[in-house]
């Protein structure tokens, strides 16, 4: 292990000459101080290892020379903390060793679209944007509409956003999944409860560095817009339509004025998907380090149940049942994302025998 912290230390410092030499290109001066930034804590739990071995060998020398009973004893005592200290720091090396989801410092772009129910699972997608809306302003983050298709009673029947903040990835990651909803729909005259779902999409903001799209790759359609909108928003070729040739991803964005602005928006959704589906043809080839508890986030799987007149909103993936589902729709997610991140933090490392 200290040959592989010999390497990153080694790694860590060569990154500053790097940077010093693409000084002018600033999307590459970005990805190597992530990169030097994530090394950061294996190099100061390095260099702390290195002084307390410094400090064993002092005191271990020490030991061996003086005749005097009451060093000899500080000496032992120096001995036996030094050992604590450094089997502690040794473990956190191995955990900190262990291979992090590299995605985890992104934005992240989120896709709810309704799925079964009709107009109830549109009022259902709404209310999850709603609830990731409370959830970002108490985390500080920053959340921007990219698309949206509004119904007629205000629900969505899809809605993508970006979402950006520090470690907004981290946090949202495994919210990607069916979520079901049990209510009384407030189109419903007889008072019978109904079930509705909601599919839900978490993708990690990719950068013009991480996917390379040629122009050659894409058809772009532009179009009147339709819906909801504002002043020119529906009478202009405003609106955009993206199709990545090679895979068949189809993109469209209307919401904004300017064709220029749906361009952009789409193309940044666009090469979220590309580096999502990337990403995904990985962790196929990776099945030891399939997360079998938390599951693997694919829309296809039921994550969640909320179930209103309880007040019941149970996480399937680690049989989570809490009774404040109001507050949850307030935002108030932390807890359940905060049991899910412990849950694949504790699997992270058992798989890697840590």
């Amino acid at each position: 292990m200290l040959e592989k912290l010999a390497e990153i230390e080694a790694r860590y410092h060569e990154l500053n000459r790097l940077m010093a030499e693409n000084s002018n290109n600033i999307p590459q001066i970005t990805a190597l101080a992530k990169e030097q930034s994530s090394l950061q804590e294996i190099v100061q739990l390095y260099t702390d290892l290195q002084r307390v071995d410094r400090e064993l060998q002092g005191a271990a020398e020490l030991l061996g020379e003086e005749d005097e009973e009451e060093l000899l004893e500080m000496a032992r005592l120096e001995i036996e903390q030094l050992e604590s200290e450094r089997e502690s720091l040794l473990e956190r090396t191995r955990a900190a060793l262990v291979p992090k989801d590299p995605n985890d410092d992104r934005n992240v772009i989120m896709e709810i679209r309704a799925g079964t129910g009709g107009e109830e699972a549109a009022l259902f997608a709404a209310d999850l944007y709603r609830m990731y809306s409370l959830y970002a302003e108490k985390q500080g983050w920053k959340m921007e509409v990219l698309s949206s298709n509004l119904t007629g009673i205000g629900g969505y029947k899809e809605v993508i956003f970006l979402v950006n903040g520090q470690g907004a990835f981290s946090r949202l990651k495994f919210e990607g999944g069916v979520h079901r909803v049990q209510r009384v729909p407030v189109t419903e005259t007889s008072g019978r409860i109904h079930t509705s779902t909601a599919t839900v999409a978490v993708l990690p903001e990719a950068q013009e560095i991480d996917v390379s799209i040629s122009p050659d790759e894409l058809s772009i359609d532009v179009y009147r817009a339709s819906g909801h909108g504002g002043q020119s928003v529906n009478t202009t070729d405003s609106a955009v339509r993206i199709t990545h040739l090679p895979t068949g991803l189809v993109v469209t964005c209307q919401d904004e004025r300017s064709q220029q602005q749906n361009r952009m928006r789409a193309l940044a959704v666009l090469r979220a998907r590309l580096l999502e589906l990337e990403q995904r043809k990985q962790r196929e080839k990776e099945t030891a380090m399939r997360r079998s508890l938390v599951g693997t986030g694919e829309r296809s799987e039921k994550i969640r149940t909320y179930n209103f007149p309880q007040n019941r909103v149970t996480d399937h993936r680690i049989g989570l049942t809490i009774y404040s589902l109001d507050q949850m729709m307030d935002g108030g997610v932390e807890g359940v994302l905060e049991s899910l991140s412990t849950t694949y933090e504790s699997e992270r490392l058992a798989a890697a025998g840590t």
